[in-house]
């Protein structure tokens, strides 16, 4: 006798990618399971920064997602591509603060929220080789360029453990986007582990304005 397939009865969650580290790093948190099961995310990689308008406006018109949200850095100042993105998901729903509400970010990269797994860490440039001395004396992970054998080999060392460890220590960072060591994504995750899914609703009435 064959099973009948389960139908999935919670929250679709499509998360926009900037490139392979928050794609990858993603993929890694949800594999620990440490997030409501109320939720299915799908990972869409933009391969680019400047591909995330696009695909937003995609996924947000096409997909069969209850929420589209992006993640992405804002690399180095002026903030110019990343103030770009803001802008231009703010044209495209005619809300004045819509990206504030769906961006997830990390400032001056993603890898401000990957370090706090291992410690209490704010990092003052996007330049990976100016990261990578710290990257190694907190993982054991050598001249980090963001190679994908060295992302498998950074992405293998976060555990269930050291992600509480990141989730209290991002509490604590700023949540302004304009200063450096900031990261908004501590607002997300505890999004992610409640099982009651209004704030989805909430977040999209925003967007429809």
């Amino acid at each position: 006798m064959s099973k009948i397939p389960q139908i999935f009865a919670g929250s679709r969650i499509c998360i926009i990618c900037e490139g392979d580290e928050e794609y990858e790093y993603l993929e890694k948190l949800i594999s620990l399971d440490v997030w409501s099961k109320e939720y299915l995310f799908q990972l869409e990689n933009a391969e680019g920064n400047g591909n995330i308008p696009a695909r937003y406006q995609d996924k947000y018109q096409n997909s069969s997602s209850d929420l589209v949200l992006v993640f992405c850095d804002t690399d180095k100042k002026p903030y110019e591509q990343y103030v770009d993105i803001k802008r231009k998901i703010n044209i495209f729903h005619g809300v004045e603060n819509a990206a504030d509400q769906i961006v997830i970010y990390g400032n001056p990269c993603t890898m401000q929220i990957i370090i706090e797994h291992w410690d209490d860490v704010i990092l003052s440039s996007n330049k990976k080789k100016k990261n990578a001395p710290i990257i190694f004396d907190l993982t054991g992970v050598e001249g980090y360029k963001g190679r994908a054998d060295q992302r498998q080999a950074l992405f293998s060392r976060i555990t269930k453990e050291n992600y509480q460890e990141m989730r209290e220590r991002i509490k604590k960072l700023p949540s302004d986007d304009a200063i450096e060591g900031s990261t908004n994504l501590g607002r997300f995750i505890e999004y992610f582990t409640m099982d009651d899914s209004k704030w989805i609703q909430t977040i999209n009435n925003v967007l429809d304005g």
